[in-house]
């Protein structure tokens, strides 16, 4: 049996005391079906807003769970389809119900009016900030 080094471990009984909590307050902890799926991004947009670019920010442990989960459902169960990053953004602004306001925080909407019209490409921030908005890789936007 390999040991690791820890502080320490909690009994089960003290971690269910507070995993029980936190998953009823939140909605969900895992993502198995299109509802944990719909909640737990849901809940990550939510987190997005309040922890924007502070990495040191409380939450940020609880996000990247939350997108692990998601990324890791999406991996099974998402196919993004092969196409001009225009269309890959399209496809997801639908898949996730959102129009070109919703993403002003990652470019002005003119911006990503010219982008979906094809009168602009998707420059390498744009893209950096699309993939952390979806959970998807930057090479999908480039």
């Amino acid at each position: 049996m390999m040991r690791y080094a820890t502080k320490s471990v909690p009994a089960p009984n003290a971690i269910l005391q507070a995993w029980l909590p936190f998953k009823k307050l939140v909605g969900v902890t895992g993502v198995h079906s299109e509802a944990d799926y719909a909640q737990a991004c849901a809940t990550i947009e939510v987190l997005l807003d309040e922890i924007r670019d502070d990495e040191d920010h409380p939450l940020t442990d609880v996000l990247d769970y939350l997108s692990d989960q998601v990324k890791a459902y999406e991996d099974e169960n998402v196919v993004i389809p092969e196409a001009e990053p225009k269309e890959v953004l399209r496809f997801l602004m639908e898949q996730h119900g959102l129009k070109q306001d919703d993403l002003t925080a990652i470019a002005p909407q003119g911006r990503i009016s010219d982008i979906l019209a094809g009168n602009r490409s998707i420059s390498k921030d744009i893209a950096k900030g699309l993939a952390k908005h979806f959970h998807v890789h930057t090479d999908v936007f480039l």
